[in-house]
């Protein structure tokens, strides 16, 4: 187990962050996983990074204190105060951000209170993210395991299972897959650029039926993204292609095909109606007071930012389990996303300002929420300025040609 973990250690840093000696890493990481940022400290030592941080949370600390300490109080913790992340940004540091989920954990906590302070804890690292959203810093998103993690996922823990699981998906033992996939997902992007449709409708047995329209300059991009003259992945695993709507531009109704863990609370079996864009109605069977909350928690979150296309192939959809962990779930089947756009995802969007691109269509928000709508029959149309009609995904496999 430890030389496959030295394994996806390294191919982190060499091929995900492909991380630069001189500038400084961060690392957030739950405390259980302490020891495989450790590892990751250690391998980045050795090739002559200098600077390193790690910030370890402990979520079981983080759940004792939301429910006994004030917002106020809890707006001084390192939890929820983030501007230490600032500090690194400004340094030029790669971020690294070591996801486990804790689903459930917080289910007896006040939505409103975690509402609160997700959006305080956001508004206190704004230099990361406007330096992240113009693709200046090299960052990236992987999963490590953690014990409730793995029993939601099985019914039983297991860490071993699950960091196997992990290396699977990954493919840390097949040498080359990687400039493969990332071949692939580049070809599906730049045949939606030359189609460069002006809107997608979806449909899907589920009650799925809903058009998302699209700016006029959009570009298609996939999870490797161009920082600092080098592809970084953003994502690991991805398998999506994605772009930012045009915000004012989506009607219909969807529904989730996957749960949505949102801050250690399940969301699902729900659906959401949208008028000229904006959520103007919505329903759920778990969650419900946790997604009222997450719909009102921050201006513009009622929009959506992001429309990302995945087969229903992919590797993590192949295993057939539910992660419960977005970084997974959403490479497993098509999603959209609640909340803040892409800069990158507009033509020389990296060069304007959040407003201007606001004026253009995209989303400005402090949040970015994923959630799954992919079905093994979803069916999503290419629609033309010129109203000409091409199927783009058809019973969820991407058919464009």
């Amino acid at each position: 187990m430890k030389d496959k973990m030295i394994k996806y250690a390294s191919i982190i840093l060499d091929t995900c962050l492909k991380i630069d000696i001189d500038k400084p890493l961060f690392i957030s990481v739950n405390k259980e996983r302490e020891d495989f940022a450790n590892i990751i400290k250690d391998l980045a030592i050795k090739k002559g990074v200098k600077d390193i941080y790690i910030e370890s949370v402990d979520t079981y600390k983080k759940h004792e204190l939301l429910l006994n300490k004030s917002i106020d109080d809890l707006k001084e913790t390192p939890y929820f105060n983030k501007k230490v992340w600032n500090e690194y940004a400004l340094k030029g540091a790669a971020f690294l951000m070591l996801a486990s989920e804790m689903p459930g954990l917080m289910k007896d906590v006040d939505p409103k209170k975690i509402s609160e302070l997700t959006t305080y804890s956001l508004s206190t690292r704004k230099d990361f993210d406007d330096l992240r959203d113009k693709n200046m810093l090299p960052w990236c998103i992987a999963c490590v395991p953690t014990s409730l993690w793995s029993k939601k996922i099985f019914g039983r823990e297991d860490v071993d299972r699950l960091w196997n699981t992990i290396f699977e998906i990954c493919h840390i033992e097949d040498e080359g897959f990687w400039d493969k996939k990332l071949e692939r997902l580049e070809n599906e992007a730049s045949l939606l650029n030359k189609y460069h449709f002006s809107k997608l409708r979806y449909s899907s047995n589920n009650g799925t039926n809903f058009t998302i329209g699209l700016p006029t300059k959009h570009i298609w991009e996939t999870g490797y993204s161009k920082i600092n003259n080098k592809k970084v992945l953003v994502n690991f695993p991805t398998e999506e292609v994605f772009t930012s709507p045009d915000r004012l531009s989506i009607n219909g109704v969807v529904y989730n095909s996957k749960p949505l863990s949102y801050q250690d609370n399940i969301i699902d079996n729900f659906h959401i109606t949208f008028e000229d864009g904006k959520v103007t109605g919505f329903e759920a069977e778990t969650g419900y007071d946790t997604l009222k909350e997450l719909l009102s928690s921050t201006p513009n979150i009622d929009y959506l930012g992001e429309v990302a296309i995945v087969e229903k192939t992919s590797s993590i959809n192949k295993t057939g389990l539910i992660f419960y962990e977005t970084l997974f779930d959403e490479n497993a089947a098509c999603h959209i996303a609640l909340g803040d756009s892409f800069p990158e995802c507009y033509e020389n969007g990296n060069n304007m300002s959040k407003d201007e691109l606001f004026n253009l269509g995209l989303n400005n928000c402090l949040n970015h929420v994923d959630f799954m709508i992919g079905t093994d029959d979803l069916n999503i149309t290419g629609i033309t300025s010129d109203n000409k009609e091409y199927k783009v995904l058809e019973d969820g496999i991407f058919v464009l040609k």
